[in-house]
């Protein structure tokens, strides 16, 4: 069968951060993509946008009664997108016979099936959904190999790592001495730890250097995100969990770096803007233009480093280890803390706990639930139910 001269891209969470920098850098390539299907879970009014712009052939809206406004309004301005709804729609999207790459921005577990759904079809997935990896772990990476897929991580941590690492992945084992994950510290990499209790969801969502969802900000704001980067990175590169570190890197201009067995490091660098690892996951193996400004060298100001160690950060931070120690638990364990930490930070988010009870809940829910290895879609899913239960339990235990 003759292949289409332009890629057909499905964008799961096309109202994202992700999913609308992916339509930017779509848009800037007509010749080379059109897109296929667009989905969202309620945000009817900019889904409707959307639409209305690229024209997709299908779009998914979780919830029922936003997909019947989403189809009123499409029907009243002529569009001929086809609506979908429900949990199912976005896995046949996602696994459509006709799709050639699927951009996968949908937060937190909601978006493991659709990812799965991809992997198992050999779909070119770009994931940017690292709770994929974090819940699915070998499950998920089985999936991919099974079905052939080609696995292109977003991320912009994963993405410097991919570009920093050698062509061939059965040689990164004997030459990589380590992965090193950089972050930004975020908005309190300088707080006084004892002035944590105080902190509003409004400050935790304000990070210095990137636009991004407001969970994702409030991870970034815990380090929670790095713990998850750090899982991530131990199932996309298959190297050992003490082989790979993270540094605080305040500007945010080295995405991450890969130190080789001769102790030379190779770093990926660019200004923070997510159109570059979308434009490269969507071009891979080439390149093409992404939109973002190119890195100017004459103005850029210091670049600096802070070990995990420096005073004061184990305070800040403490979410970070518990990255190591669901790697080294039984299996199932990081699809706990993955539940445990999106439970927390919805509640941080309603105000019902405080900034730095995020992590005693994450801490408290690992130590409540022990798990037995998933061996299916419906084992992880249990798992990660049980584990939000087990969460709510912790946060009203702080909200009696």
């Amino acid at each position: 069968m003759k292949q289409p001269t332009r890629q057909r891209v499905a964008i799961l969470g096309s109202t994202g951060s992700i999913g609308t920098s992916t339509l930017d850098v779509l848009a800037r390539h007509p010749d080379r993509f059109e897109v296929f299907a667009l989905t969202a879970a309620t945000q009817v009014d900019l889904m409707l946008q959307q639409c209305l712009q690229v024209q997709p052939r299908f779009a998914v809206m979780v919830s029922a009664v936003h997909a019947t406004q989403l189809a009123e309004r499409l029907g009243q301005a002529g569009a001929k997108t086809q609506v979908l709804v429900g949990e199912t729609a976005l896995s046949e999207v996602a696994a459509h016979e006709e799709v050639d790459a699927v951009m996968a921005a949908i937060v937190g577990a909601a978006g493991l099936a659709p990812c799965l759904a991809a992997a198992r079809a050999g779909k070119r997935l770009l994931l940017a959904n690292k709770e994929a990896l974090v819940v699915g772990g070998e499950f998920f990476m089985q999936a991919v190999r099974t079905g052939g897929a080609t696995l292109l991580p977003i991320d912009s941590e994963h993405s410097a790592i991919f570009q920093s690492l050698p062509e061939d992945p059965s040689t990164w084992a004997r030459r990589v001495d380590k992965i090193i994950l950089t972050a930004s510290g975020g908005p309190f990499r300088t707080r006084d730890p004892q002035t944590l209790r105080e902190v509003t969801p409004e400050q935790a969502c304000a990070h210095p250097n990137w636009v991004m969802g407001r969970k994702i900000s409030v991870d970034s704001a815990t380090m929670m995100n790095k713990a998850l980067e750090v899982i991530e990175a131990r199932y996309l590169f298959g190297l050992e969990p003490q082989r790979l570190e993270v540094v605080i890197h305040p500007q945010s201009v080295i995405h991450s770096m890969v130190q080789y067995s001769d102790h030379s490091v190779v770093a990926q660098l660019g200004t923070p803007d997510m159109r570059v690892p979308i434009a490269y996951g969507l071009s891979w193996p080439e390149r093409m233009a992404s939109g973002a400004a190119a890195l100017d060298f004459r103005t850029l100001s210091a670049m600096t480093f802070e070990s995990m160690d420096a005073p004061g950060h184990a305070q800040r931070f403490p979410g970070i280890g518990l990255a190591w120690d669901a790697l080294r638990g039984p299996s199932g364990t990081t699809a706990v803390l993955n539940a445990a930490n999106e439970v927390a930070v919805a509640a941080f988010l309603e105000r019902r706990i405080r900034f730095d009870q995020i992590h005693a809940v994450n801490l408290g829910t690992l130590e409540a639930v022990v798990p037995s290895a998933p061996g299916s879609l419906d084992d992880l899913l249990a798992l990660d139910a049980q584990s939000r239960a087990a969460a709510q339990q912790c946060v009203r235990s702080f909200t009696a």
